[in-house]
Protein backbone atom coordinates (compact mmCIF):
# COMPACT_ATOMS: atom_id res chain seq x y z
CA UNK A 1 0.00 0.00 0.00
CA UNK A 2 1.14 3.59 -0.44
CA UNK A 3 1.80 5.59 2.11
CA UNK A 4 1.00 8.95 2.76
CA UNK A 5 4.66 10.02 2.62
CA UNK A 6 4.83 9.20 -1.10
CA UNK A 7 2.16 11.19 -1.67
CA UNK A 8 3.31 14.09 -0.08
CA UNK A 9 6.82 13.53 -1.78
CA UNK A 10 5.17 13.74 -5.60
CA UNK A 11 3.22 16.33 -4.01
CA UNK A 12 6.18 18.49 -3.37
CA UNK A 13 8.22 17.26 -6.57
CA UNK A 14 5.39 18.04 -8.67
CA UNK A 15 5.22 21.90 -7.38
CA UNK A 16 9.25 21.79 -6.89
CA UNK A 17 8.81 20.81 -11.13
CA UNK A 18 6.66 24.26 -11.54
CA UNK A 19 9.13 25.78 -9.77
CA UNK A 20 12.06 25.20 -11.61
CA UNK A 21 10.12 25.50 -14.98
CA UNK A 22 9.06 29.17 -13.73
CA UNK A 23 12.15 30.57 -13.03
CA UNK A 24 13.92 29.17 -16.53
CA UNK A 25 10.83 30.64 -18.42
CA UNK A 26 11.64 33.83 -16.72
CA UNK A 27 15.43 33.83 -17.19
CA UNK A 28 16.27 32.24 -20.75
CA UNK A 29 12.89 32.56 -22.71
CA UNK A 30 11.73 35.10 -21.48
CA UNK A 31 12.62 37.60 -24.25
CA UNK A 32 11.23 35.47 -26.76
CA UNK A 33 8.03 34.66 -24.69
CA UNK A 34 7.84 38.42 -24.44
CA UNK A 35 8.05 39.07 -28.01
CA UNK A 36 5.84 36.64 -29.35
CA UNK A 37 3.23 37.83 -27.20
CA UNK A 38 3.50 41.45 -28.19
CA UNK A 39 3.40 40.52 -32.16
CA UNK A 40 -0.06 38.68 -31.16
CA UNK A 41 -1.07 41.97 -29.40
CA UNK A 42 0.02 43.80 -31.52
CA UNK A 43 -1.76 42.23 -34.45
CA UNK A 44 -4.92 41.85 -32.48
CA UNK A 45 -5.06 45.76 -32.34
CA UNK A 46 -4.47 46.44 -35.49
CA UNK A 47 -7.49 44.08 -36.64
CA UNK A 48 -9.62 45.39 -34.01
CA UNK A 49 -9.09 48.96 -34.86
CA UNK A 50 -10.08 47.82 -38.87
CA UNK A 51 -13.00 46.53 -37.22
CA UNK A 52 -13.87 49.77 -35.41
CA UNK A 53 -13.49 51.78 -38.64
CA UNK A 54 -15.45 49.12 -40.75
CA UNK A 55 -18.35 50.01 -38.09
CA UNK A 56 -18.30 53.44 -38.10
CA UNK A 57 -18.32 53.21 -42.18
CA UNK A 58 -21.45 51.09 -41.60
CA UNK A 59 -23.34 53.44 -38.95
CA UNK A 60 -22.43 56.31 -41.51
CA UNK A 61 -23.83 54.72 -44.07
CA UNK A 62 -26.97 53.45 -42.14
CA UNK A 63 -27.71 57.07 -40.30
CA UNK A 64 -27.50 58.21 -44.14
CA UNK A 65 -30.36 55.99 -45.44
CA UNK A 66 -31.90 56.63 -42.57
CA UNK A 67 -32.11 60.15 -43.45
CA UNK A 68 -33.26 59.85 -46.93
CA UNK A 69 -35.98 57.72 -46.02
CA UNK A 70 -37.42 59.81 -43.60
CA UNK A 71 -36.85 62.98 -46.73
CA UNK A 72 -38.38 60.56 -48.77
CA UNK A 73 -41.11 59.32 -46.42
CA UNK A 74 -44.11 61.25 -47.42
CA UNK A 75 -43.45 61.02 -51.34
CA UNK A 76 -43.21 56.97 -50.94
CA UNK A 77 -46.11 57.19 -48.97
CA UNK A 78 -48.79 59.57 -50.62
CA UNK A 79 -52.47 58.52 -51.19
CA UNK A 80 -51.37 54.69 -50.69
CA UNK A 81 -54.07 54.82 -47.86
CA UNK A 82 -55.95 58.10 -48.41
CA UNK A 83 -59.91 58.09 -46.73
CA UNK A 84 -58.92 54.55 -44.81
CA UNK A 85 -58.83 54.23 -41.04
CA UNK A 86 -56.52 52.24 -38.97
CA UNK A 87 -56.88 50.95 -35.50
CA UNK A 88 -53.07 50.21 -33.30
CA UNK A 89 -53.20 47.38 -30.96
CA UNK A 90 -50.70 47.10 -28.85
CA UNK A 91 -49.37 43.99 -27.07
CA UNK A 92 -47.36 44.18 -23.09
CA UNK A 93 -43.92 45.56 -23.73
CA UNK A 94 -44.57 47.46 -27.39
CA UNK A 95 -42.07 49.86 -27.63
CA UNK A 96 -43.53 53.36 -27.92
CA UNK A 97 -41.31 54.82 -30.87
CA UNK A 98 -42.67 52.08 -32.86
CA UNK A 99 -45.82 52.63 -32.41
CA UNK A 100 -45.23 56.59 -32.48
CA UNK A 101 -43.36 55.20 -35.92
CA UNK A 102 -46.32 53.76 -37.76
CA UNK A 103 -48.84 56.26 -35.99
CA UNK A 104 -46.90 59.05 -38.21
CA UNK A 105 -46.73 56.75 -41.55
CA UNK A 106 -50.14 55.82 -41.81
CA UNK A 107 -50.93 59.73 -41.42
CA UNK A 108 -48.92 60.89 -43.87
CA UNK A 109 -50.34 58.30 -46.04
CA UNK A 110 -53.64 59.74 -45.95
CA UNK A 111 -55.41 57.55 -43.42
CA UNK A 112 -56.80 58.63 -39.76
CA UNK A 113 -55.73 56.94 -36.80
CA UNK A 114 -59.08 56.19 -35.25
CA UNK A 115 -57.52 55.19 -31.69
CA UNK A 116 -55.09 53.15 -29.67
CA UNK A 117 -56.05 49.43 -27.93
CA UNK A 118 -53.27 48.82 -25.37
CA UNK A 119 -53.62 45.07 -24.25
CA UNK A 120 -52.87 44.54 -20.88
CA UNK A 121 -50.70 42.02 -18.77
CA UNK A 122 -53.87 40.72 -17.65
CA UNK A 123 -54.91 39.98 -21.39
CA UNK A 124 -52.08 37.41 -21.82
CA UNK A 125 -52.52 35.42 -18.20
CA UNK A 126 -54.32 31.64 -18.41
CA UNK A 127 -54.53 31.37 -14.75
CA UNK A 128 -57.98 29.89 -13.90
CA UNK A 129 -59.16 32.87 -12.41
CA UNK A 130 -58.57 35.20 -15.12
CA UNK A 131 -59.66 32.42 -17.42
CA UNK A 132 -63.13 32.54 -15.44
CA UNK A 133 -63.47 36.41 -15.53
CA UNK A 134 -62.78 36.67 -18.89
CA UNK A 135 -64.74 34.18 -20.02
CA UNK A 136 -67.72 35.89 -17.80
CA UNK A 137 -67.21 39.02 -19.61
CA UNK A 138 -67.56 37.82 -23.29
CA UNK A 139 -70.65 35.66 -22.59
CA UNK A 140 -72.28 38.62 -21.11
CA UNK A 141 -71.71 40.93 -23.65
CA UNK A 142 -71.87 38.50 -26.18
CA UNK A 143 -75.54 38.05 -24.83
CA UNK A 144 -75.96 41.68 -24.35
CA UNK A 145 -74.98 42.31 -28.04
CA UNK A 146 -76.57 39.22 -29.89
CA UNK A 147 -73.04 38.15 -31.00
CA UNK A 148 -72.58 34.33 -31.35
CA UNK A 149 -68.84 33.28 -30.09
CA UNK A 150 -66.80 31.48 -32.69
CA UNK A 151 -65.22 27.88 -31.29
CA UNK A 152 -62.29 28.29 -29.93
CA UNK A 153 -59.16 27.05 -31.75
CA UNK A 154 -57.61 26.16 -28.51
CA UNK A 155 -59.87 25.60 -25.27
CA UNK A 156 -56.33 27.25 -23.30
CA UNK A 157 -57.02 30.16 -25.11
CA UNK A 158 -60.79 30.41 -25.64
CA UNK A 159 -61.66 33.04 -23.48
CA UNK A 160 -58.94 35.45 -25.30
CA UNK A 161 -59.93 34.40 -28.76
CA UNK A 162 -63.68 35.41 -27.79
CA UNK A 163 -62.32 38.42 -26.42
CA UNK A 164 -60.59 39.25 -29.19
CA UNK A 165 -63.48 38.66 -31.51
CA UNK A 166 -65.82 41.38 -29.76
CA UNK A 167 -63.18 43.72 -29.53
CA UNK A 168 -62.51 43.22 -33.10
CA UNK A 169 -65.94 43.97 -33.81
CA UNK A 170 -66.24 47.10 -31.58
CA UNK A 171 -63.42 48.39 -33.38
CA UNK A 172 -63.15 47.01 -37.46
CA UNK A 173 -65.67 46.63 -40.31
CA UNK A 174 -64.70 45.24 -43.57
CA UNK A 175 -66.01 47.49 -46.14
CA UNK A 176 -66.57 50.73 -44.65
CA UNK A 177 -69.77 49.92 -43.93
CA UNK A 178 -71.97 50.08 -40.32
CA UNK A 179 -69.99 47.94 -38.28
CA UNK A 180 -71.57 44.72 -36.48
CA UNK A 181 -72.13 47.33 -32.83
CA UNK A 182 -73.60 50.69 -32.44
CA UNK A 183 -70.83 53.22 -31.84
CA UNK A 184 -72.50 53.49 -28.04
CA UNK A 185 -72.44 49.48 -28.09
CA UNK A 186 -68.77 49.23 -28.81
CA UNK A 187 -67.72 51.55 -26.18
CA UNK A 188 -69.97 49.88 -23.67
CA UNK A 189 -68.04 46.82 -24.67
CA UNK A 190 -64.39 48.17 -24.62
CA UNK A 191 -64.87 49.84 -21.13
CA UNK A 192 -65.88 46.51 -19.95
CA UNK A 193 -62.88 44.84 -20.65
CA UNK A 194 -60.70 48.49 -19.81
CA UNK A 195 -62.79 48.34 -16.26
CA UNK A 196 -61.19 45.06 -15.47
CA UNK A 197 -57.80 45.80 -16.30
CA UNK A 198 -57.61 43.76 -19.52
CA UNK A 199 -56.93 47.07 -21.80
CA UNK A 200 -56.47 50.57 -22.23
CA UNK A 201 -57.94 53.15 -25.01
CA UNK A 202 -56.96 56.55 -26.07
CA UNK A 203 -58.95 58.06 -29.27
CA UNK A 204 -62.06 57.37 -29.85
CA UNK A 205 -61.72 53.68 -32.37
CA UNK A 206 -64.91 52.16 -31.60
CA UNK A 207 -66.68 50.83 -34.88
CA UNK A 208 -64.02 53.64 -37.24
CA UNK A 209 -61.44 51.13 -38.89
CA UNK A 210 -61.11 49.07 -41.93
CA UNK A 211 -57.35 48.49 -41.28
CA UNK A 212 -55.27 47.07 -38.00
CA UNK A 213 -52.17 47.15 -36.95
CA UNK A 214 -50.52 45.15 -34.02
CA UNK A 215 -47.76 46.43 -32.37
CA UNK A 216 -45.71 43.30 -30.44
CA UNK A 217 -43.10 43.45 -28.00
CA UNK A 218 -39.24 43.67 -29.23
CA UNK A 219 -37.87 41.06 -27.03
CA UNK A 220 -38.68 37.27 -27.50
CA UNK A 221 -40.27 35.66 -23.99
CA UNK A 222 -38.13 33.32 -22.17
CA UNK A 223 -40.01 30.54 -22.54
CA UNK A 224 -40.61 30.86 -26.59
CA UNK A 225 -43.39 29.55 -28.07
CA UNK A 226 -44.66 28.29 -25.51
CA UNK A 227 -44.99 31.68 -23.27
CA UNK A 228 -48.77 32.77 -22.62
CA UNK A 229 -48.03 36.02 -24.51
CA UNK A 230 -47.25 33.90 -27.93
CA UNK A 231 -50.22 31.56 -27.29
CA UNK A 232 -52.49 34.54 -26.94
CA UNK A 233 -50.75 36.18 -30.20
CA UNK A 234 -51.70 33.11 -31.79
CA UNK A 235 -55.49 33.12 -31.15
CA UNK A 236 -56.19 36.57 -31.67
CA UNK A 237 -54.51 37.47 -34.60
CA UNK A 238 -56.37 35.97 -36.75
CA UNK A 239 -59.97 37.58 -34.77
CA UNK A 240 -58.19 41.12 -35.67
CA UNK A 241 -57.52 39.57 -39.59
CA UNK A 242 -60.97 38.05 -39.97
CA UNK A 243 -62.30 41.97 -39.39
CA UNK A 244 -60.71 43.55 -41.09
CA UNK A 245 -60.06 44.48 -44.72
CA UNK A 246 -55.96 44.46 -43.65
CA UNK A 247 -53.94 43.33 -41.09
CA UNK A 248 -50.23 43.66 -40.10
CA UNK A 249 -48.14 42.62 -37.31
CA UNK A 250 -45.13 44.62 -36.40
CA UNK A 251 -42.12 44.73 -34.49
CA UNK A 252 -38.97 46.22 -34.23
CA UNK A 253 -35.33 45.03 -35.08
CA UNK A 254 -33.32 44.25 -32.39
CA UNK A 255 -34.96 41.10 -31.25
CA UNK A 256 -38.48 40.84 -32.72
CA UNK A 257 -37.73 38.14 -35.47
CA UNK A 258 -35.74 36.10 -32.88
CA UNK A 259 -36.21 32.32 -31.99
CA UNK A 260 -39.19 32.28 -30.07
CA UNK A 261 -39.95 36.32 -30.37
CA UNK A 262 -43.62 37.12 -30.94
CA UNK A 263 -43.19 37.60 -35.12
CA UNK A 264 -41.00 34.39 -35.63
CA UNK A 265 -43.48 32.30 -33.85
CA UNK A 266 -46.34 34.23 -35.71
CA UNK A 267 -44.76 33.06 -38.62
CA UNK A 268 -44.20 29.64 -38.39
CA UNK A 269 -48.09 29.42 -37.63
CA UNK A 270 -50.81 29.29 -39.91
CA UNK A 271 -51.85 32.75 -39.14
CA UNK A 272 -49.61 33.79 -41.21
CA UNK A 273 -51.52 33.32 -44.42
CA UNK A 274 -54.12 36.13 -42.82
CA UNK A 275 -51.62 39.03 -41.63
CA UNK A 276 -48.17 40.26 -43.19
CA UNK A 277 -45.54 40.68 -40.86
CA UNK A 278 -42.66 43.30 -40.16
CA UNK A 279 -39.98 43.03 -38.17
CA UNK A 280 -38.32 46.37 -38.69
CA UNK A 281 -40.67 48.30 -37.77
CA UNK A 282 -38.80 50.92 -34.97
CA UNK A 283 -36.94 52.19 -38.64
CA UNK A 284 -38.24 54.48 -41.25
CA UNK A 285 -37.91 51.53 -44.02
CA UNK A 286 -39.80 49.29 -41.91
CA UNK A 287 -42.70 51.87 -40.80
CA UNK A 288 -43.11 52.64 -44.96
CA UNK A 289 -43.50 49.05 -44.85
CA UNK A 290 -45.99 48.86 -42.90
CA UNK A 291 -48.26 50.96 -44.62
CA UNK A 292 -46.97 49.55 -48.01
CA UNK A 293 -48.26 45.93 -46.68
CA UNK A 294 -51.23 47.25 -45.68
CA UNK A 295 -52.00 48.91 -49.22
CA UNK A 296 -50.41 45.14 -50.86
CA UNK A 297 -53.41 43.63 -49.06
CA UNK A 298 -56.00 45.91 -50.07
CA UNK A 299 -55.42 45.58 -54.10
CA UNK A 300 -56.15 42.15 -53.60
CA UNK A 301 -52.10 40.70 -52.92
CA UNK A 302 -51.10 37.58 -50.15
CA UNK A 303 -50.16 38.69 -47.18
CA UNK A 304 -46.13 38.06 -46.71
CA UNK A 305 -43.49 38.51 -44.24
CA UNK A 306 -41.08 41.74 -44.85
CA UNK A 307 -37.86 42.70 -43.12
CA UNK A 308 -34.50 42.05 -42.30
CA UNK A 309 -34.81 39.02 -40.55
CA UNK A 310 -36.22 35.60 -41.81
CA UNK A 311 -38.74 37.62 -43.47
CA UNK A 312 -39.52 36.44 -47.81
CA UNK A 313 -38.58 40.21 -48.69
CA UNK A 314 -37.54 43.62 -47.39
CA UNK A 315 -40.52 45.32 -48.15
CA UNK A 316 -43.58 44.65 -50.59
CA UNK A 317 -43.13 45.92 -54.03
CA UNK A 318 -44.97 49.07 -54.15
CA UNK A 319 -48.61 49.69 -54.88
CA UNK A 320 -48.82 52.83 -57.04
CA UNK A 321 -51.13 55.27 -54.96
CA UNK A 322 -54.43 57.07 -56.73
CA UNK A 323 -52.06 60.21 -57.25
CA UNK A 324 -49.75 59.12 -59.29
CA UNK A 325 -51.64 56.85 -61.75
CA UNK A 326 -53.07 57.89 -64.87
CA UNK A 327 -56.27 59.88 -65.41
CA UNK A 328 -59.13 57.73 -66.72
CA UNK A 329 -60.26 60.72 -69.10
CA UNK A 330 -56.94 61.48 -70.73
CA UNK A 331 -56.65 60.30 -74.46
CA UNK A 332 -53.97 59.91 -76.84
CA UNK A 333 -54.60 60.66 -80.39
CA UNK A 334 -52.27 58.62 -82.18
CA UNK A 335 -50.28 60.11 -84.85
CA UNK A 336 -51.34 59.22 -88.80
CA UNK A 337 -48.19 57.24 -90.40
CA UNK A 338 -47.71 57.00 -93.73
CA UNK A 339 -48.65 53.48 -95.58
CA UNK A 340 -46.99 50.59 -97.31
CA UNK A 341 -47.97 52.03 -100.51
CA UNK A 342 -46.88 55.63 -99.68
CA UNK A 343 -50.29 57.15 -99.40
CA UNK A 344 -51.50 59.08 -96.56
CA UNK A 345 -50.83 62.23 -95.09
CA UNK A 346 -47.30 64.15 -95.45
CA UNK A 347 -45.97 65.68 -92.36
CA UNK A 348 -46.26 69.08 -92.38
CA UNK A 349 -42.97 71.02 -92.67
CA UNK A 350 -41.93 74.17 -90.30
CA UNK A 351 -40.96 76.85 -92.16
Amino acid sequence: MIDFRYHLVSIVAVFLALAIGIVLGSTELQGHTIDALQATANYLRNELDAADAQRADYQTQASAEEQYLQTAEPRLLAGLLTGDGVVIITEPGAQGSVVDGIRQAVVTAGATVTGQVALQPAFNDLSGATQSSLDSIDSQIASTDDVALDAPADPQTAPQQQAAQLIAAALLTKTGSLPLLSVSGAQTLLSAYAQAGYLTVSGTPAGGATLAVLVTPQTAPADGANDPANQVLLAITPEFAGASAATVVAGGTVGSAQSGSAISVLRSSSASSMVSTIDDADTTLGQITVVEALAAQLAGKKPNSYGVSGASALSPVPVPSPSSSPSASVSVTPTPHPTATGKGKKPVKKK
